[in-house]
């Protein structure tokens, strides 16, 4: 037991001191920031590994917006993976590997494959040479019991093009053949690539998206660290995964600490995020295990309990800067992960030391959130929960066993560390992101930050009491 007890502090006990600033407006802030040490992002937002916040629809969204989703692991490794793909294939400079068929197969096939993969056409390929294309046009009225071959514009019709095309050329073929699609064949008549129309548009609509090395929009995976891991891992690393996210309440851990070691010693280059701590010793053990950014945060989110359960955890602001005080020393970025209510929060944690920001609460509820939405008292909701909640734990442990013991249900109802909770209907998470931003790049106009490397730089907090929050906020008048 320590003797004297330390002050700890949190996003509503401090403001930021306004500095002068020589930005003309606040377009001119740039929210560029480090995700992992490789891995850089257009805006500092992560959307949580949760099954109620991220999948494959969160996860393109906050891509396209320029940040990164993490799809969650309480799901087999077959839709996990699946889910990566989707996120890989929504957008692409070229696809490497479009969807095939046989020109023997029937129809209904077809019709089941565009409708599984949700594309409206299909290459078709005989021993890995191109034969021809099938689009939902041609089997729109046809039986399904005819072949491929009967319906499809054979190769003899298609407009093709050499692998080393260019984009510009591309949109130029696109173009002045109005074709939507532009199948790449290398000299011997092998299908090697596929571009199509749809890509090129947005490219061009989503500018600021986050994008790895072919064009394709960046995605992350969580895993844990029981038995069997290492397999989560292997296969999601051969769809492309952008990083893998070890997803446990407590990182600071031996078990965490070895999985980062044996990640890193079999894949190697592979992005890896540690965590969750809250301490400068959990920072430094995981980034000397090999962590390539560690997430901080021990009971800070809306539906964790884990601190009145436990009677463990670090108030986020002061485990920030705690934590960033070892990161900076090594090298390493932070991701504060819970406590984000308002769009100052995004600026403080950042301004604290974070280089990017996990947010749950505020994305679920969202179009792109997985769930339904559920009519209650005649407004509009969906569902939230804590991965330490006790119908979380329990999906979860249904999904790795066939069969659990009373004993076990009781433990969990006993020991949970989440809730479950309804939050209100909020339409798409871009606007949520647009107000975060919005918000954001507000503050940092306030302290003459043109990058959140200056923010960090240039930060003072001030602590504030009860009633200098109540001022914060919209006090005496009446709101609607």
């Amino acid at each position: 037991m320590n003797g004297e007890i330390p002050y700890a502090l949190t996003f509503d006990d401090v403001l930021l001191l306004p500095r002068r600033s020589s930005l003309k407006s606040r377009k001119e802030a740039n929210t560029q920031t480090q995700f992992t040490k490789k891995i850089v992002l257009n805006i500092p937002l992560v959307s949580s590994p949760m099954d109620t916040v991220t999948e494959d629809k969160m996860a393109i969204t906050i891509a396209r917006k320029g940040g990164i989703g993490v799809i969650h692991r309480y799901i087999p490794i077959e839709k996990q993976i699946e889910m990566v793909k989707r996120v890989k294939r929504a957008e692409n400079i070229v696809i490497d590997e479009p969807y095939r068929i046989s020109p023997d197969e029937r129809i209904s096939v077809a019709k089941e494959m565009m409708e599984k993969y949700g594309v409206s056409g299909l290459m078709v390929v005989r021993g890995g040479e191109l034969v021809g294309i099938i689009t939902h046009r041609d089997i729109q009225f046809e039986t399904d019991s005819r072949r491929v071959y009967e319906v499809m514009t054979p190769k003899k019709r298609l407009i093709t093009a050499k692998p080393n095309i260019s984009i510009d050329e591309a949109k130029d073929i696109l173009r002045q053949h109005k074709i939507e699609k532009l199948p790449l064949v290398d000299d011997s008549g092998k299908l090697v690539g596929l571009i199509t129309a749809i890509d090129i548009i947005k490219r061009e609509m989503y500018p600021e998206a986050a994008r790895d090395r072919k064009g394709r929009l960046l995605v992350a995976a969580a895993v844990g660290v029981r038995e069997g891991y290492l397999k989560r891992v292997k296969e999601l690393l051969e769809v492309d995964v952008d990083a893998i996210v070890i997803d446990v309440a407590h990182g600071h851990m031996d078990l965490v600490i070895n999985a980062i070691k044996q990640i890193k010693r079999i894949y190697g280059d592979i992005e890896v995020v540690g965590g969750n701590v809250a301490t400068p010793e959990g920072v430094e053990d995981l980034a000397s295990a090999g962590a390539d950014s560690v997430r901080v945060g021990i009971g800070p989110g809306s539906i964790c309990t884990t601190r009145i359960v436990t009677g463990v955890g670090v108030p986020q602001l002061t485990a920030i800067m705690k934590c960033y005080e070892k990161a900076k020393a090594m090298d390493i970025p932070l991701i504060a992960d819970g406590g984000i209510r308002f769009p100052g929060d995004v600026v403080k944690a950042l301004a604290a030391g974070a280089s990017t920001i996990m947010i749950g609460r505020l994305f679920a509820g969202t179009d792109e959130s997985p769930g339904s939405i559920i009519l209650r008292n005649g407004r509009r909701y969906k569902i939230y929960r804590g991965m330490a909640s006790f119908y979380a734990r329990l999906g979860k442990e249904e999904a790795e066993r066939e069969m659990l013991e009373l004993d076990d249900i009781t433990d969990y109802a006993f020991t949970a560390e989440g809730v479950e909770a309804f939050v209100e209907y909020r339409g798409s998470v871009e606007e949520v992101v647009n107000r975060l931003i919005s918000g954001l790049r507000a503050g940092m106009s306030y302290l003459g930050a043109k990058t959140i490397s200056e923010l960090r730089r240039n930060a003072m907090f001030i602590r504030i009491s009860d009633a200098g929050w109540r001022e914060s906020l919209p006090h005496d008048i009446e709101m609607e």
